[in-house]
């Protein structure tokens, strides 16, 4: 499907059409659909925010970052928990702090992806935080934890 059926999709589909085409888009690496799907993380669809939040993460767009930030705050897990991972693969160091207060949602699921974006943009700062997590209720957090932290002493 061309770039221009995506993005109309994507801005007059059905809910799932719309979401599609946000996947599509970033699996294109379709750089000029940056706008649309910044456009499309206040889609009133839980499942498009997540995907564009996604997409923009495959495309790298660091003009996305501020916007991503902002969905670290969505009342759907899966929305935020697509932010935090988009913001680690765009390597995003001005959204350390956000990464950081996001260690502290309610969704185990958040914290993990949080965990590995700090892991993937590193730092200090980002291993303090992230050891707070070792302890973790949720095991699979505690886990993903320790493999981050070791992988964040082995780059300072």
């Amino acid at each position: 499907m061309g770039y221009e059926k995506l993005i109309k999709n994507l801005k007059e589909g059905f809910g799932l059409t719309r979401s599609e085409a946000a996947v599509e888009l970033g699996r294109l690496r379709e750089k000029r659909a940056t706008k649309a799907l910044i456009e499309a993380l206040n889609d009133p669809n839980a499942g498009v925010r997540s995907n564009a939040a996604f997409a923009l993460g495959e495309l790298g767009s660091r003009e996305a970052v501020p916007h991503l930030v902002k969905v670290l705050k969505d009342p759907e897990e899966r929305a935020r928990k697509s932010s935090a991972k988009a913001l680690g693969m765009i390597g995003a160091e001005e959204a350390l702090s956000p990464l950081i207060e996001a260690l502290a949602d309610i969704s185990y699921r958040v914290r993990k992806s949080a965990v590995r974006s700090l892991g993937q943009i590193g730092g200090p700062k980002a291993l303090r935080a992230v050891e707070q997590l070792l302890s973790d209720p949720e095991i699979i957090v505690a886990d993903t934890a320790r493999m981050t932290v070791d992988q964040l002493r082995e780059k300072l």
